[in-house]
């Protein structure tokens, strides 16, 4: 990825297209596609639009019950459990699905939580961090022999705007010295882009590409951690939940710009990049208010990206990807 490349190409959708109009006319025969959290919200719309265009979705699920419920009724997909949370059941996971297939040419990493009461996962990990990013940073390598065997894998990460609530807290990344939501929400979604930063740079000379996203502003189970009234005195609902806020999508849009990521021709021979609204992402200002889109400097820095991955890398034991 190149600064010039960060800019907008002129995609034929937009801010209100849906994931029926991305996969319009698409034929995903004979492709295989892993999405997580793909039981609720932008998932679920993600692996309907991936199933009906005919891909074989795979979908890991913390309650692996729930998924199979919500996913009754969309074809060729495949249930497994696995909590991102927890790096021994990503490790589990990974391993039944590398003894299932023999490539992977999708991987969409669109499960996770925010603004959550403070956490302590694994070794006391932040939650928010571990899950949003370490889990899904150890899922892409164990599962990087799958995309590498793909003719043209995609990874597609989604982060959001929340990324401009700060950079890595290199100093205290696990919020040791006092826990902040918000700011623990912020740097996961900064986290997920470096990641994609990364992955795209050593997965380039095997034909692995890799992409961030935010989705868009949208009501999903991904705010179940906060209250009525929080959301209520940010103008996103009215008293009874309905959305209000100006500016959000339904979650067919919001699901729309990753499988835009995942499937559209204009994006190959490109990869690395931050994308909003079906389109790739302008560089925003440091001082620029969150809702004005874009994506900030330190959130695609390659340098940073590096540093991130090893310390990933490290804290996760995963497989080293080859260069």
């Amino acid at each position: 990825m190149t600064s010039t490349q960060q800019q907008p190409l002129g995609s034929p959708f937009s801010a209100v297209s849906t994931a029926e109009d991305v996969t319009a006319g698409l034929d995903l025969s004979g492709k295989t596609a892993l999405v997580t959290g793909g039981y609720s919200g932008l998932g679920l719309e993600t692996t309907r639009a991936l199933a009906t265009a005919g891909a074989r979705v795979i979908v890991p699920a913390r309650r692996p019950a729930t998924a199979r419920a919500a996913l009754a009724e969309v074809p060729g997909c495949e249930v497994l459990p696995m909590d991102l949370a927890d790096l021994d059941s990503v490790r589990t996971a990974t391993a039944r699905i590398r003894d299932s297939v023999d490539k992977l040419d999708l991987l969409m990493a669109v499960a996770g939580v925010m603004a959550t009461p403070e956490r302590r996962v694994g070794p006391g990990w932040e939650g928010q961090l571990a899950t949003n990013h370490l889990g899904h940073f150890l899922l892409a390598c164990e599962l990087y022999p799958l995309l590498a065997a793909a003719d043209g894998a995609r990874v597609v990460v989604n982060s959001s705007a929340g990324h401009t609530l700060t950079d890595i807290r290199r100093h205290d990344p696990h919020f040791r010295t006092g826990y902040d939501k918000w700011l623990a929400y912020g740097q996961s979604k900064t986290a997920n882009a470096l990641f994609a930063v990364h992955l795209d740079t050593l997965g380039r000379p095997h034909g692995v590409r890799a992409f961030t996203l935010h989705p868009g502003k949208i009501i999903t189970g991904l705010q179940r951690e906060m209250t009525l009234q929080e959301q209520i005195d940010r103008g996103w609902v009215d008293e009874q939940g309905t959305v209000i806020g100006t500016d959000f999508k339904t979650p067919s849009q919001g699901a729309a710009t990753g499988l835009w990521a995942a499937t559209s021709p204009l994006l190959d021979d490109r990869g690395g990049l931050y994308l909003e609204d079906c389109d790739i992402a302008r560089v925003s200002a440091p001082d620029e208010p969150m809702d004005d889109g874009g994506v900030r400097a330190y959130a695609i820095d390659p340098d940073s990206a590096a540093r991130l991955w090893e310390l990933s890398a490290a804290a996760t034991g995963a497989t080293p990807i080859p260069r």
